[in-house]
């Protein structure tokens, strides 16, 4: 393998290795369905499009300031923000699915939402370009923030 095309495929696997995770600690059963959930919900079947959506344009977003990076210190610092950023990714569907702790996942939820931020400020000085493939993230965090919330509100208590 081409050392240039090494960031390619680390990221590319990467984001699969994500998202396969992401959907296998998202089991859609009966306790999911009889939630209370509002009409602004997407339909189930759009999550996963919208992820692979997502976890592409994170991928993307790596290999463009990893290749821009001006230093060994500047790649570090790519690593650890991702590195950081794909803990929480990993621990929100099972709190939320598995746990069935949506209440737990909106506490979560937010450390995603500072480390997906954090994407956005620390890949901005190294890539701008990357940087901003990073926001569809932070909108699709938001959004699944408030719909968290919004589900927590109409099922109290768990």
């Amino acid at each position: 393998m081409s050392s240039s095309w090494a960031p390619v495929w680390i990221a590319g696997g990467a984001a699969l290795l994500l998202g396969i995770a992401g959907g296998a600690t998202t089991p859609i059963g009966g306790w999911y369905r009889e939630l209370a959930k509002p009409e602004w919900q997407p339909p189930n079947w759009a999550f996963g499009p919208a992820w692979t959506i997502i976890l592409a344009c994170a991928a993307t977003a790596a290999v463009m300031a990893w290749n821009a990076a001006p230093d060994a210190a500047a790649r570090r610092d790519i690593l650890i923000l991702f590195g950081v950023n794909a803990v929480f990714f990993l621990a929100w569907s099972p709190l939320f699915f598995m746990a069935r702790r949506p209440d737990w996942a909106l506490i979560e939820v937010v450390f995603l939402w500072a480390s997906v931020l954090a994407l956005f400020i620390g890949l901005w000085p190294i890539s701008r370009t990357a940087a901003f493939f990073v926001l569809p993230y932070l909108a699709w965090v938001s959004f699944a923030s408030a719909l968290n919330r919004a589900i927590v509100v109409r099922n109290l208590p768990f």
